[in-house]
């Protein structure tokens, strides 16, 4: 049964594992929580906050080539409701590498902004409270 102490990973694979593992670490203030290398033949990073139930997983498989995200669609969406923290966020991001683009869905564009990684995946940092 999931509950509220289930722990979500989000897994993708990378031809640039220590590039986008700096990226999301310094854009995002993610923390360096493990990394593996030969399992399988698979490297990898896992990010995020130790006290969180989230955290993000980049893997490389030796001897493969992945390519590039394949769409625009492919978010991670985090809501800050906060102007001056969003603007930092944004700020931070931008810093890091990540290039600011025009959504895909013009949706995300009204309260937010979008930023494409090196790979072709996207953020989305919105500056609104997430609310269902």
């Amino acid at each position: 049964m999931i509950d509220k102490d289930t722990v979500m990973r989000v897994a993708r694979p990378t031809d640039n594992l220590a590039d986008i593992t700096n990226m999301y670490c310094d854009g995002l203030g993610f923390e360096l929580l493990a990394t593996f290398s030969g399992h399988n033949d698979f490297d990898g990073a896992i990010i995020g906050h130790p006290h969180h139930n989230y955290h993000l997983e980049f893997t490389h498989h030796r001897g493969t080539h992945v390519g590039p995200a394949p769409s625009q669609e492919n978010l991670l969406v985090f809501y800050l409701p906060d102007h001056a923290a969003w603007q930092a966020a944004c700020q931070q991001i931008e810093a890091a590498g990540f290039k600011p683009v025009p959504s895909y869905n013009s949706y995300w564009d009204k309260d937010g902004r979008t930023f494409e990684d090196l790979d072709g995946y996207r953020v989305v940092l919105q500056n609104r409270e997430w609310a269902y």
